[in-house]
């Protein structure tokens, strides 16, 4: 494809447009009468099973969606991330975050060098440090071991570790390893989530890992030097090279801060934030809390779906079906949003991560060459884990709007519970509700079934279930560090797919910046209204009135900020 051209100029997504209104005459009823059809939409790997028989998409659906992505050259875009070249090219970078989980002696090149040593070489000193900690080799500044870790970070330095570390915390292994530790993870700048986070943690037994690629975060660094201040002020300023340390590449600051840059632990220009978990921006909190050992399976889990993704053919390629499924739903039958229902309380914090890789990779308007979409493109993600959103919002995904789901159901629960007596145990109790939904979603109820059910004339419209609303199942054998690595690893790879098929640049996030720079003018009129009484000036009168109506309510804040911590 030319580099200029788009993707909807092309035959393959004309055709797909004619063919929405084949699929229009169908029903999923009907189409999962065809068992032919159903067992060829599944595909299997490595103890998984993915069946996305409930979509709304024929054989000849998935044989044109294939068409698309060759003539999205799809195939040759992920040859080209693997191969380090700068596909990233708004900030001329290479996209290499599967370097970061690739075997010792794998060959990853990023501008001519291979990679993968420097990454090892980092997960090595990670591993001997994390060992230290743990070991209680390690001692803070009165000597006393450091049991706790607050990780500092935002964004992409938070979200990712949140989920893996929310997964593992219930998984036996892991659950031995961290005994007597605590990990917490501090991202936002609002002070509540400071004083949540240092409640009931005593600053002699407490390690803080700054997370901040440049070291000048704005949110990342007032909350780190917010936990600095925590510290001296009770063991005094030379306690803070005992009892922080950093990942970052900006050795400079590190050190200014009061951090050792031999404490400091590297990443790459090639990493993006959302897709960093594996790197240092993960695995050193994680390593702390669970031992390296847990964490490098982790790393393994993921490793094993990049090669899949890289080497399957396009019609297994589980992150390829799924890209190829989320761009027919989203730029074809309309469907703008995504819900993501793990059926496992440990993948709570899921969604939310998915939610920054997906719409923060792919909310753009433009493609990768600058030219505005004639298409809808990027999708709304959200979710909850099942039972608890059958009974938030199902409501409106089986008689409201069409919400393509993803149901993710694990085999053998992380924590068993039987009682005698009960008809199933709590684990089958709540895969059949894992089961249930994604047919209920498909087939509905008719009128005619209502009525053959005695049901009341006048209830019969409030009882009918449209059906035909799209769904996927992912069954995974377990919820390890193993399989949590692919879990993770999938839907990032699905992600780029629906770019690359897109046309967009999955890999930048210029849509961030504008609210951050118009915060630092907010931020100096705040300092100067409040030290030198300055009127709120330059703003439009929406903001002007809703800045200084703040003002006036907290004028009992002092000009001249005195040392206050939180009091929890």
């Amino acid at each position: 494809m030319a580099s200029s051209a788009l993707i909807s100029d092309t035959e393959p997504w004309k055709d797909l447009k004619g063919h929405v209104e084949e699929i229009n005459k169908t029903h999923l009823r009907d189409l999962m009468n065809d068992v032919n059809r159903c067992q060829a939409m599944m595909v299997e790997f490595d103890g998984m099973l993915l069946d996305y028989s409930r979509q709304r998409a024929t054989l000849e659906t998935m044989g044109k969606l294939i068409k698309l992505a060759e003539a999205a050259g799809l195939k040759d875009k992920i040859n080209r991330m693997f191969a380090g070249e700068h596909i990233n090219s708004t900030e001329n970078r290479s996209v290499l975050h599967v370097a970061l989980r690739a075997p010792r002696d794998a060959v990853i090149q990023s501008d001519g060098k291979n990679v993968v040593p420097d990454v090892w070489e980092v997960l090595d000193k990670i591993q001997k440090f994390s060992e230290t900690i743990r070991s209680g080799s390690w001692v803070g500044a009165t000597g006393k071991a450091l049991k706790d870790v607050v990780a500092v970070g935002i964004g992409g330095s938070f979200l990712g570790p949140l989920f893996v570390h929310t997964a593992l915390q219930t998984d036996p292994e892991a659950i031995e390893a961290a005994r007597g530790r605590q990990l917490h993870f501090l991202a936002n700048v609002d002070p509540i989530d400071v004083a949540r986070n240092i409640a009931g943690l005593n600053p002699e037994t407490t390690l803080v890992v700054v997370v901040s690629k440049t070291f000048t975060t704005a949110e990342t660094m007032l909350n780190a030097r917010t936990l600095r201040e925590w510290i001296s002020s009770s063991l005094g300023p030379a306690a803070v090279a005992k009892h922080m340390v950093a990942v970052s590449t900006n050795l400079t600051l590190v050190e200014k801060f009061g951090i050792d840059p031999k404490n400091a632990f590297a990443f790459w220009d090639w990493v993006g934030g959302r897709y960093s978990v594996c790197s240092a921006v993960g695995v050193l909190p994680l390593s702390l809390q669970y031992g390296f050992s847990v964490v490098e399976k982790f790393l393994k889990g993921a490793s094993s779906i990049d090669q899949h993704f890289h080497s399957s053919p396009l019609e297994k390629n589980i992150p390829v079906l799924l890209g190829l499924l989320s761009v027919w739903n989203v730029s074809f039958l309309g469907y703008p949003a995504r819900a993501i229902l793990p059926y496992s309380q440990a993948l709570e914090k899921l969604a939310p991560h998915i939610q920054q890789v997906s719409m923060e990779s792919n909310g753009k308007g433009v493609s990768i060459d600058g030219v505005l979409l004639p298409f809808e493109a990027g999708e709304i993600d959200f979710g909850e884990p099942g039972t608890n959103g059958q009974h938030s919002f199902y409501q409106l995904i089986h008689q409201g709007r069409v919400i393509p789901c993803d149901f993710i159901g694990i085999v053998k629960s992380q924590q068993p519970v039987y009682l005698k007596g009960e008809l199933v145990s709590n684990h089958d109790e709540l895969m059949s509700n894992f089961f249930a939904q994604p047919d209920a979603l498909a087939y509905g109820k008719t009128p005619e079934q209502l009525q053959k059910e005695n049901v009341a004339p006048h209830l019969i419209p409030h009882k009918t279930f449209s059906g035909n609303r799209p769904s996927l199942s992912l069954l995974l054998p377990s919820l390890n560090a193993y399989n949590i690595g692919q879990l993770l690893a999938i839907y990032e790879h699905r992600i780029a797919v629906e770019g690359f098929v897109w046309g967009i640049n999955s890999f930048d996030q210029w849509g961030v910046e504008l609210g951050k720079s118009l915060a630092t003018q907010v931020r100096k009129q705040l300092h100067a209204s409040r030290t030198e009484g300055k009127p709120v000036e330059g703003f439009n009168f929406s903001t002007k009135t809703l800045m200084t109506k703040y003002l006036e309510l907290s004028s009992d804040i002092p000009s001249e900020l005195p040392t206050l911590l939180p009091r929890i």
